[in-house]
């Protein structure tokens, strides 16, 4: 990657709005007859409703790695590895715990693709949290990340390729753990970094591709080092260590 992936930082404050549903009334009785008694009508009796059957249950199976050892860079973007029709999460395997993500193929199928081509590849082995904002992100997946001697350019590595942003509308960066593809200012510069939400971040929607949500560890998120503000990084932080990604395919 060319330009230093970054995410530009906006302050937006909104207020929450609780929606509270009207309390059900209870229609005030009818004062019986005092002479002829009122004829008793039977109460209509409500159909039972059919039985639902049970959601299955969705069995996931680690997908085989494609190396051994960790590649850092490629000629090209990967062919077509997924099935978008079955779903995938990945397991990061961080200093601080782990992070397990529900991916989305098929919302940003390219991202998605991308993202489980290079963790096979074990491209996210070692690499960095390098970009660790306290109440709105955090970024890595920069292979020059892996190598403490590289610190001053970390942030602008990339797998060697490009490809273009996925934008769909219906898919926002509302909440804290959505998971989004990091880019320079060209929505063609996506690579390897990606990001995931600590807090809503909405400003973001249709500007960077969201391919995934987490579905645990969020606390492992909050705990990663804030090591960067809006206007740099913190002097002496250090980063925490993504160690490995796990992939799980849909059986």
């Amino acid at each position: 990657m060319s330009r230093r992936a970054l995410i530009t930082v906006s302050v937006l404050m909104g207020a929450a709005l609780v929606a509270c549903a009207p309390a059900a009334t209870t229609p005030a009785g009818t004062a019986p007859a005092t002479t002829v008694p009122a004829p008793v009508t039977a109460a209509p009796v409500s159909p039972t409703p059919a039985a639902t059957a049970p959601a299955p249950v969705l069995s996931f199976q680690a997908m085989p790695e494609l190396t051994q050892a960790p590649v850092r860079s490629f000629s090209s973007a990967p062919a077509q590895i997924i099935d978008p029709n079955k779903r995938y999460r990945a397991i990061l395997k961080t200093s601080q715990g782990d992070v397990t993500l529900d991916l989305y193929p098929k919302v940003a199928p390219a991202a998605v693709n991308n993202f489980v081509f290079l963790a096979l590849n074990h491209f996210y082995d070692g690499t960095r949290f390098h970009r660790v904002i306290d109440g709105f992100m955090a970024q890595g997946g920069d292979p020059l990340s892996a190598d403490p001697a590289q610190q001053a350019n970390w942030g602008t590595g990339g797998p060697g390729y490009q490809f273009s942003a996925e934008l769909v509308s219906g898919v926002r960066f509302d909440r804290a753990g959505v998971l989004g593809m990091a880019r320079s200012q060209s929505l063609s510069s996506q690579g390897s970094q990606f990001f995931i939400t600590v807090a809503p971040a909405d400003f973001l929607s249709g500007n960077y591709t969201v391919f995934g949500q987490v579905i645990g560890g969020q606390d492992v998120l909050n705990r990663l080092q804030r090591n960067y503000t809006g206007s740099g990084p913190i002097a002496g932080a250090g980063a925490d260590t993504l160690l490995g990604v796990q992939i799980l395919q849909e059986q």
